[in-house]
């Protein structure tokens, strides 16, 4: 059964591992990649917005560690709704 709710007012969880230190140099934290900004923005966004951060967390993420996370499904799944 497909919900009826809108992206915008489905909640998608921080990003935030609690790991909160920040970076001197790039001012990015090094638990979730956000700066400052995004991490204050967060609750305030939408769900389109917070996905497109999530993918440039990944971006930022794979640039300092060499790692690429898989793709998800997160935007087939909402795109269901």
């Amino acid at each position: 059964m497909k919900s009826k709710l809108s992206n915008a007012s489905v909640a998608m969880p921080s990003p935030c591992i609690s790991i909160c230190q920040m970076d001197p140099q790039a001012d990015i934290c090094l638990g979730c990649y956000r700066t400052r900004q995004e991490i204050a923005s967060w609750s305030r966004m939408d769900a389109e917005a917070q996905r497109d951060l999530l993918d440039t967390l990944n971006e930022r993420r794979a640039a300092k560690t060499g790692i690429r996370r898989r793709p998800t499904r997160r935007r087939t799944i909402a795109g269901e709704r």
